[in-house]
C-alpha cells in the first residue's frame, strides 16, 4: 500500500527539545500496581496525525513534535528524557464477571507537568501513555499491538467529545507502524499516544482488593485522593467523602454523554476513570434515532450497555468500587455498609440532578419548574416513537439564526429525521407547553434559542461519516480523517460546508456494528 504519511528518519528526541517534563509518583505505590515494560521498536514508525493544540494546551513544543521524525517517539522507538515507563495492573468487572487484567498493549511513559497550569505556584500532571506499543508483562496471549482503524477511532471521537465539552483522555498523536497487525483480518498497525489526567479505574481499586492488603487499597486510595481530590483531604470521613466525589463527577459526566446521545459500549469497571474523564472508544458510536434501547457494540449480544442502562450501570460499577473501600469507610462492616449504600443513593439522586438540568438548557428554560421533567420525558416518548434522529431534533428546535421566535424554532430547515414528528398533533401539543414555559420566564425567547444553539449541537461524529474516513485512511488517504476533523471542532456550527455532516445514516438492511479492536 502507498502510503502518504510523514516517514521518520535519524533524529535525537532523547533530549529535552519536545518539552516533555516527566514525573513518575505513580512509582510511589507499592510495585504490586505496576510492572516495568518497554515498547517494542516498530519497523516503519510514520506520523499520520498529530494534535498541535493539544501539545501547545500541554506547554510542549508542538513544533519539534509536529516533524516526521517524532514518529520515532510516538511510535515507541526512542524514549523521551525522564520518561519511566510501566505498565499498570488493574482488574475489572467485564460485562458483571471479575477479570484480573492489566495494561496488555499500553505503556504509560510518565506524568507530563505542566507548571502554573492550575494557578499561581501550582501544576498539572498528565498520563502520558503509549497504545499499541506490544507486549507488556499483561498482554497474556495477546500481541500488545493496535491497528490504524480503532486508533484513529479514538482520536477522533475523543476530539468529538472534547470540543462538545464533556470530561474525555484525549489523543496526541498516532503514528503507523509498517507493521500488519493479525485480527479477523490482517490490518495496518498503529501506536496512539494517549493524554489522560490519571489513568486509575475502578477495576484499579478492584484489583487491590484483591490482593487481601488493606495496606494496598489504602495507599492507593490515598494517592488518588491527593492526586484527583485533595478537597476531602480534611473531611470528617476523608475516605467517605472521596467516593462520594467521585461518584459526582461520574453523575455529571454520564449525564453529559446522554445529552449528546453517545453510547461508550463497555462500560466495565476497568474502563471507569476515577478522574471523571472519557477513557476507552473501542465500540462507542453516537446515537442517530432516538431509542434508549440502542446498542451497537457488537459483543454486547444482551445490551447490559445500552444507551438508557448507561446510570444504571455507573451505578453498578460505582457499588464494586464501594465495596474495595468499605474497611476504611468505618471499622464496622455494618456501619460502612451502610454509609456505601447512602452514597450510592446520593448517585441516582445526583445524576438524575445533572441530567434534568442538563434537559432544561437543551430546552431553552432557565430555573426550575414541577412540570419540567414530565415534559422532558414526553418529548422523548414521541422521538422515540416517530423515530426520530436525537441530534437533529434538538437541533431544530433551535431554530436558526434568521429563525423567528414566533415560529417556536421550529422555522429551521426540516432536518433530516425530525420530519415526521414535527408534523404530528401529539408534537404540535407538546410544542405548546413547551414554548409556554419558555415565555414565562424573564429572557427574550430569541435569547432562549440562541442559548439552545450553543448547547445542542449541529454536528456530532456521525457512525457513516467516521467508518467513511476510516475506511479511506486504511488505503492511505488521510484527508477523509481530517476534514471530520475540522467539522468535529466545530459542532455547533451550521453551515454550507457542514452540511453533509448533519445527515443521518442512509437507511440499510444490517444494524451498525461496532468493535472493540483487540
Amino acid at each position: 500500500m502507498h502510503s502518504p504519511f510523514s516517514s521518520a528518519s535519524h533524529v535525537d528526541l532523547t533530549d529535552n527539545s519536545t518539552g516533555f517534563n516527566f514525573d513518575t509518583t505513580y512509582l510511589n505505590l507499592p510495585g504490586a500496581f505496576y510492572a516495568p515494560a518497554q515498547p517494542v521498536a516498530v519497523k516503519l514508525p510514520q506520523l499520520v496525525l498529530f494534535n498541535r493544540a493539544l501539545a501547545e494546551s500541554l506547554g510542549l513544543n508542538a513544533d519539534v513534535l509536529a516533524e516526521p521524525t517524532s514518529a520515532l517517539f510516538f511510535g515507541g522507538n526512542v524514549l523521551p528524557e525522564g520518561s519511566t515507563p510501566i505498565a499498570q495492573a488493574y482488574a475489572g468487572h467485564q460485562f458483571g464477571h471479575f477479570t484480573v487484567l492489566g495494561d496488555g498493549r499500553a505503556i504509560l511513559l510518565g506524568e507530563h507537568v505542566v507548571r502554573g497550569s492550575g494557578g499561581p505556584g501550582a501544576s498539572m500532571r498528565w498520563d502520558i501513555q503509549l497504545k499499541g506499543p506490544g507486549q507488556t508483562p499483561y498482554s497474556r496471549r495477546g500481541d500488545g499491538r493496535a491497528a490504524l482503524g480503532p486508533m484513529l477511532r479514538e482520536y477522533i471521537i475523543s476530539e468529538a467529545m472534547f470540543a462538545l465539552g464533556i470530561p474525555t483522555t484525549r489523543s496526541l498523536a498516532v503514528v503507523a507502524t509498517g507493521e500488519p497487525v493479525y485480527r479477523e483480518n490482517v490490518l495496518p498497525g498503529a501506536v496512539l499516544t494517549r493524554v489522560a489526567a490519571s489513568h486509575i479505574r475502578v477495576g484499579t481499586f478492584e484489583y487491590a482488593a484483591s490482593q487481601g492488603d488493606l495496606s494496598q487499597v489504602k495507599a492507593l486510595a490515598d494517592y488518588t485522593i491527593r492526586r484527583h481530590y485533595s478537597e476531602t483531604l480534611n473531611a470528617e470521613n476523608p475516605y467517605l467523602a472521596f467516593f462520594q466525589a467521585v461518584a459526582e463527577r461520574q453523575a455529571e459526566l454520564i449525564a453529559k454523554w446522554m445529552q449528546v446521545g453517545f453510547i461508550h459500549g463497555v462500560m466495565n469497571t476497568d474502563n471507569m476513570a476515577l478522574s471523571g474523564e472519557t477513557i476507552d472508544y473501542g465500540p462507542c458510536a453516537f446515537m442517530d434515532t432516538y431509542d434508549p434501547a440502542t446498542v451497537f457494540s457488537s459483543i454486547d449480544q444482551h445490551g447490559r450497555y445500552a444507551f438508557g442502562n448507561q446510570p444504571r450501570i455507573a451505578s453498578w460499577n460505582l457499588a464494586r468500587f464501594a465495596e474495595t473501600l468499605l474497611p476504611l469507610f468505618d471499622a464496622d462492616e455494618k456501619k460502612a455498609i451502610e454509609l456505601g449504600q447512602a452514597a450510592l443513593t446520593e448517585f441516582g439522586e445526583s445524576f438524575n440532578r445533572h441530567w434534568v438540568q442538563g434537559m432544561r438548557a437543551k430546552l431553552g428554560w432557565i430555573g426550575e419548574e414541577e412540570d419540567d421533567a414530565e415534559l422532558v420525558a414526553t418529548l422523548l416518548q414521541l422521538m422515540q416513537k416517530h423515530e426520530a434522529d436525537y441530534t437533529n431534533t434538538f437541533r431544530r428546535l433551535s431554530g436558526s439564526a434568521s429563525a423567528s421566535a414566533e415560529n417556536h424554532g421550529t422555522a429551521a430547515n426540516a432536518l433530516p429525521g425530525t420530519e415526521t414528528l414535527f408534523a404530528t398533533p401529539e408534537f404540535t401539543a407538546w410544542a405548546g407547553n413547551w414554548w409556554a414555559r419558555i415565555k414565562r420566564q424573564n429572557i427574550l425567547p430569541a435569547e432562549a434559542l440562541t442559548n439552545m444553539r450553543s448547547v445542542n449541537p449541529a454536528v456530532i461524529a456521525r457512525n457513516h461519516k467516521v467508518e467513511e474516513a476510516l475506511s479511506a485512511a486504511n488505503e492511505g488517504n488521510l484527508s477523509a480523517v481530517q476534514k471530520l476533523l475540522d467539522v468535529l471542532h466545530k459542532p455547533f456550527a451550521e453551515t454550507a460546508e457542514n452540511a453533509a455532516y448533519r445527515e443521518p445514516a442512509p437507511p440499510s438492511n444490517e444494524p451498525y456494528r461496532t468493535f472493540c479492536g483487540t
